[in-house]
């Protein structure tokens, strides 16, 4: 048997809905290489993707395990008082305070159904927390009745949104798809250029107007250029001009729908572009996007470069949207889809 400070008491034989969900004896990192080979992925593909993502949350996850580690090492029996403490280094990781209240609360109510045995249940239980709020949002793409498929970029400049961008469209090659991008950030200087060489080193096509002109009318062109050849993915780079401008807003709103009346359904995925360093402050002018742009989902940027990895799951709980992909670096195929059992897993050693 054992005990918890909680008065909680579990027999060794009992099932938690935890264990269901995982399988005995299992960790997250296991899981998703399950499902990672159902879905036709190997082994060695499923640890390389896994290894990449503990190194871009290396420094989140060193500053996040020194606090976490001292907390579970003293923890015997789970009280308030170590309760207390947990949650004290989950808003170090810039996790956020709706999020966190979530968290601790969660573990607060295993403990009094269940009890809490000790740090080391106390760290799987909290993983599974963690995981739970990344899977609350979780949504699957959308699928389009018949090819483009359009995905809209949008974000404020300095996030590297135009980067993404080209880094995306190495991504849906790589995945045997074809692509198409189109420039319509025509206000910021060398935007169009700056996106020209990504469609060459990603070896795609690219739908360009000249600097200054209407965004609208270059997608109009990309998304005919799109349905005339056939394109699978037509990848959309939009201004992204400081978030205080309502005009901004306005010219976003125009784009989706010139996109809706052109292709059925479009855009299919609207992915705003965040700055993971930027930690909470990124998270207002995430919030003005998501009002104008009818955003679907998060790519968080220099996520390699922070120790404030936790703000995904403040977008989760904050924003109510899925990261859909992670910038883990420089390179052009330094972009992930996101995993929320790798991500745990990396972050909670």
């Amino acid at each position: 048997m054992a005990f918890s400070l909680f008065g909680g008491r579990r027999a060794d034989s009992e099932t938690t809905d935890e264990a269901k969900d995982l399988g005995a004896g299992e960790d997250l990192s296991s899981a998703g290489e399950r499902s990672a080979k159902a879905g036709g992925g190997g082994a060695t593909e499923r640890r390389g993707f896994f290894d990449r993502m503990k190194q871009a949350v290396a420094r989140t996850r060193d500053s996040f395990s020194e606090g976490i580690g001292s907390v579970l090492a003293l923890t015997r029996e789970v009280d308030e008082t170590s309760l207390a403490e947990l949650e004290t280094v989950l808003l170090a990781a810039d996790i956020g305070s709706a999020t966190v209240g979530k968290i601790v609360e969660g573990l607060r109510q295993r403990g009094l159904r269940q009890g809490i045995a000790g740090g080391e249940e106390l760290k799987r239980l909290l993983k599974v927390e963690l995981k739970q709020v990344l899977d609350g949002v979780a949504t699957p793409d959308a699928v389009p009745a018949a090819a483009p498929e359009v995905v809209m970029m949008v974000g404020v400049n300095g996030t590297g949104k135009t980067t993404t961008t080209g880094k995306l469209a190495a991504y849906y090659s790589g995945q045997g798809k074809t692509v198409l991008l189109c420039a319509a950030d025509t206000f910021r200087a060398a935007a169009i250029e700056q996106l020209e060489v990504w469609a060459a080193r990603s070896e795609v096509g690219i739908i360009k107007t000249k600097t200054g002109g209407d965004p609208s009318a270059a997608l109009y062109d990309a998304c005919e250029a799109a349905k005339a050849r056939g394109t699978d993915v037509l990848i959309v780079d939009t201004a992204g001009r400081l978030h205080t401008k309502t005009d901004l807003m306005k010219e976003l709103d125009k784009m989706r729908r010139t996109a809706e009346r052109l292709v059925p359904g479009a855009p299919h995925q609207t992915l705003l572009v965040m700055d993971a360093t930027t930690g909470q402050n990124g998270l207002q002018q995430a919030r003005l996007f998501t009002e104008a742009a009818r955003v679907t989902g998060i790519v968080l940027t220099k996520l390699d470069g922070t120790a404030k990895g936790g703000i995904v799951l403040a977008i989760a709980t904050e924003l109510g949207l899925p990261v859909k992909f992670v910038g883990v670096g420089e390179k052009m195929e330094d972009i992930l889809p996101f995993d929320s059992g790798a991500f745990v897993e990396s972050m909670v050693r």
